[in-house]
């Protein structure tokens, strides 16, 4: 073999290597990060794993360029929110930074996540998909309609634009109701709606050499690693990460894994126990509210609640405003219990500052906006939640009142020397004066002690665990010791 030929095979395999190196950085991207975060997105997507993914994606250790951030996705999905909190957050990334790795499944709100980064790869036998926006009722999970699904269909468009995935696809993934075919038209694959497909021209039908159905209607995309790669989903399918860096070339990269740190765990509990916790700290509240004096109800309720709201603070929901209306509702119910008699304008201003700042500090808005009506859902999900907490509250304060603290209140039944002191009768000044069956007033708002007027005389007085406003007819039902237990008088 003389020298020229040598040299044109070598030439050859220069230009095919060339062909392959630049086919392999078209296909993985152009990836020379020296650090590799991997982030889990795991469990349901709410407020707590936004303000997380916020701070796992905001490193500083490395400079921008040396950075790449891969998602491990394993998700049902959760609140629509949060889910685009947390795009929005990946869309504030360089772009080719990140990388979506779904290594169980990236359903509903775990889809858009996926999609919003810069590049997905999935494991093998794992989905991705089926984004349709849904609420429960009494009958179960109900599909929302229309209204719900043109803005998120419009946010996967965008998405799929910017990643370069097939945007009729990726609609198909939120709308059960579109029917997608994959057409060769003129030598090229296309993903034609059912509409899009019967609008052609019969001279474009007639170029048609392929069709057939890939989602039929009435069915939400949901695909498998194998299909999204074949529908220009998925780049790639692998075993684990340590594929995944390897064919990225990046085994040499330092690799740090991301982990929710204890609060953050903490907060996601809390959030998710908020309804429980505002309904003892109401009814705790409530509770000091018809009890004499200040103690340990009323200071349960108001660490319960602050409990909640600054819960709500760290994702990211609640900030001074709402801080700010709440300690003035509860100024107005210390001036309704401390100063002013009865129950009125005080009391009522206080209950309506705190049922507005709980519900503000439940949410990222004021108001809900027309045009992304998953806010007016939330909206009215936490106005029935905050009003639940109220009237659970109410119900669960009268039950402690009147079963629950007259048990603490009594002493043990001894023996004390011989015999319990219980039947033992020392007549003051003031019982001797009252006996029972004689009626007055309440001269004092009785919760469930206070005063009142019996036979021209003034006497301390308590009921039988229900409270009474001032004024209210009363006569004397028992005498026990030197205390006098009034009920209200039918």
């Amino acid at each position: 073999m003389n020298w020229s030929i040598k040299s044109k095979i070598i030439n050859i395999f220069v230009f095919l290597s060339i062909i392959l190196t630049a086919e392999h950085v078209v296909f993985y991207g152009d990836v020379r990060a020296k650090t590799v975060y991997i982030i889990p997105v795991s469990g349901t997507v709410d407020p707590g794993m936004a303000a997380y993914m916020e701070r796992a994606l905001s490193r500083e250790e490395a400079p921008e360029e040396d950075v790449l951030y891969i998602l491990e996705i394993d998700t049902f999905g959760g609140r629509v929110d949060a889910a685009l909190n947390i795009v929005d957050t990946l869309l504030d990334v360089p772009p080719g930074k990140t990388i979506a790795y779904v290594s169980g499944k990236a359903i509903s709100a775990g889809a858009l996540i996926a999609l919003a980064s810069s590049q997905l790869v999935m494991k093998h036998h794992t989905t991705i998909g089926d984004c349709a926006p849904i609420t429960y009722s009494s009958e179960g999970p109900q599909i929302l309609g229309e209204k719900f699904q043109s803005p998120l269909r419009a946010k996967f468009r965008a998405l799929a634009r910017r990643n370069g995935y097939p945007e009729t696809l990726a609609e198909a993934m939120v709308t059960a109701e579109m029917e997608v075919y994959e057409v060769i038209i003129n030598g090229e694959k296309k993903y034609l709606e059912k509409k899009e497909f019967e609008d052609l021209s019969e001279k474009q039908k007639k170029n048609i050499t392929s069709k057939k159905t890939v989602v039929a209607e009435g069915q939400l995309l949901t695909m498998d690693d194998t299909e999204a790669h074949q529908l220009g989903f998925s780049q790639m399918s692998v075993s684990d990460i340590d594929e995944l860096l390897r064919k990225m070339d990046l085994e040499n990269a330092m690799v740090v894994r991301i982990q929710e740190t204890w609060s953050e765990s903490l907060v996601r509990f809390i959030g998710h126990i908020a309804p429980i916790l505002m309904l003892l700290g109401l009814a705790a509240l409530y509770t000091e509210i018809q009890a004499p004096g200040f103690g340990v109800p009323g200071i349960l309720g108001i660490l319960l609640l602050a409990l909640v709201f600054l819960n709500q603070y760290l994702v990211g929901l609640a900030h001074h405003t709402e801080f700010l209306i709440i300690a003035l509702g509860i100024v107005f119910l210390g001036v309704e219990v401390f100063v002013l008699p009865g129950f009125g304008i005080a009391g009522i201003a206080g209950i309506a500052c705190v049922i507005v700042g709980l519900i503000l500090s439940l949410q990222g808005f004021v108001l809900p906006d027309p045009s992304l009506p998953w806010e007016k859902e939330l909206f009215v999900k936490n106005i029935s939640k905050v009003l639940g907490s109220f009237i659970g509250a109410f119900l669960l304060g009268i039950f402690m009142l009147k079963y629950l603290f007259p048990k603490f209140s009594k002493t043990s039944d001894g023996p004390y020397l011989m015999t319990t002191l219980e039947d033992v009768h020392a007549d003051s000044e003031q019982t001797v004066r009252a006996k029972i069956g004689d009626s007055g007033v309440a001269l004092t708002f009785l919760r469930p002690s206070g005063k009142a007027q019996i036979n021209e005389d003034v006497f301390d007085v308590i009921t039988e665990g229900s409270f009474l406003e001032k004024g209210t007819p009363v006569f004397i039902s028992r005498i026990k010791g030197n205390t006098i237990i009034v009920s209200a008088r039918k």
